[in-house]
């Protein structure tokens, strides 16, 4: 018996979140980036499984920006690391959204 082909793919995408009651930002943040690999059959599906997660989250998305799959990262000569690829696979295989890396934002005192 052949063994069933996953049409899932796992898209790098940078979401942009604004402030939200309870979105456990640090309380000066104005915002922040998250580094996310979500799984989908297409990028629209990931950006939408990555919204809807962080809504449920408390977090307010402004923005998403998709960097694509490995694959097409890896043709346009992106570096990414042993780590980043693990929770890229870790993605796939729970068929979920990873938030890897969360940079919140600040406003400049002057």
């Amino acid at each position: 018996m052949a063994e069933k082909v996953s049409k899932q793919k796992v898209y790098t995408l940078l979401v942009e979140v604004g402030r939200s009651t309870g979105d456990g930002l640090p309380k000066d943040a104005t915002g922040a980036a998250l580094m996310c690999y979500a799984s989908g059959v297409d990028e629209a599906e990931a950006v939408r499984e990555t919204v809807a997660i962080l809504k449920q989250a408390d977090m307010a998305p402004l923005d998403v920006s998709g960097y694509g799959t490995l694959d097409e990262r890896l043709v346009e000569g992106h570096d990414i690391s042993d780590e980043e690829k693990a929770l890229m696979q870790r993605a796939l295989d729970e068929n979920s959204v990873i938030v890897a890396q969360m940079t919140p934002f600040f406003d400049k005192v002057e």
